[in-house]
């Protein structure tokens, strides 16, 4: 009997990656930059190596970048303002961020160029699997990522994309850099109760949040000067988006079909959670592209809401037996 393999990497001349069976998850990832520097910008949760029993599997082992079908989850929402109502009960998919989240995919055999892998989702759910290929560009120290949606039945879902990076210590030594006028809205009711964006609130310029105290903020630098957990989505981005981390002198870009995933969201993930396992140690930047109302889940994303009526979608349509791809790539550079 064959037993399944956890986890794979690859190694080329400018750097190391790795993938995990669970989730699909991008794992440790190095880049090696011209001056000879070491790299890791995607984020490992603190707890990923502790036993933590009866976390779902999305959380056991988080890190790195892993794909979303369908994004989000499904809710007790009453309706606010324009958002509609949801119900917990799950009309599509009960696990957050998908069942690829959370669940092991398959590590297909060694091959020299680039890391393959897939999972085939169950037969009552109207997708019928999942495959990446993630290539490292042998010119540069960047990895370039394809993605495969093959449908079962017709069907319109949320989907999304799922970088996680890692903030340096020192408040605003992260500075976001996303190119035009991009507004953005804040999350109906807050994320977390520790949230601190004034909730449900639509703001032309994202660099200018309101607060649930009336003041506003700027946070397009990270991490943010106060322990929180905060969703914010950018809508109409450019498909590219840059990280100056000034502590370490080195940038990194993800870029992205903005036809497939018109939104980017920003999780600002700032030691707010304080459940365990999250237990007020997380810091991170989740930056992720998306074709979704935040992560609210199918019933909304496919329901008329207030990002969708100001005619960004929220929703893709699949038709049956069709094979979505899309491309997307990260890449490192000094600066």
């Amino acid at each position: 009997m064959t037993t399944q393999r956890q986890s794979a990497a690859l190694a080329w001349r400018h750097g190391v990656v790795s993938v995990e069976a669970l989730g699909g998850m991008l794992g440790p990832t190095t880049f090696v930059l011209p001056d000879g520097r070491q790299v890791s910008p995607l984020q490992i949760a603190p707890w990923a190596d502790e036993e933590q029993p009866g976390l779902p599997g999305i959380l056991q082992r988080l890190r790195g970048e892993w794909p979303c079908v369908p994004f989000g989850r499904d809710g007790d929402r009453a309706a606010m303002g324009e958002w509609p109502v949801s119900s917990a009960v799950p009309t599509i998919d009960s696990n957050q961020h998908g069942f690829s989240s959370n669940n092991l995919w398959t590590i297909e055999p060694a091959n020299e160029t680039a890391l393959q892998l897939g999972i085939a989702y169950p037969d009552a759910h109207p997708i019928a699997g999942l495959r990446r290929r993630i290539t490292p560009d042998p010119e540069a120290a960047a990895i370039d990522i394809e993605l495969e949606i093959t449908a079962r039945r017709d069907c319109d879902l949320p989907i999304g994309l799922h970088p996680v990076f890692r903030l340096p210590h020192l408040t605003g030594a992260m500075q976001l850099e996303v190119a035009g006028e991009v507004g953005a809205v804040t999350f109906p009711r807050g994320p977390d109760p520790v949230s601190i964006f004034a909730p449900d609130r639509y703001t032309a310029d994202w660099h200018v949040v309101p607060l649930r105290d009336g003041t506003l903020l700027d946070p397009s630098r990270v991490p943010l000067a106060r322990h929180t957990e905060e969703v914010l989505q950018l809508l109409d981005a450019p498909g590219e988006v840059a990280l100056h981390n000034t502590a370490e002198g080195y940038r990194a870009r993800l870029s992205w079909n903005r036809d497939h995933f018109p939104s980017l969201m920003f999780w600002f993930s700032n030691f707010g959670r304080q459940e365990p396992p999250w237990s007020g140690r997380h810091l991170a930047l989740g930056v992720e592209p998306v074709c979704a109302a935040l992560d609210l889940g199918p019933q909304i994303s496919t329901s008329i809401n207030p990002i969708s009526t100001r005619g960004i979608p929220t929703a893709r349509h699949f038709a049956a037996g069709e094979t979505f791809r899309t491309r997307y790539r990260i890449a490192v550079e000094p600066a």
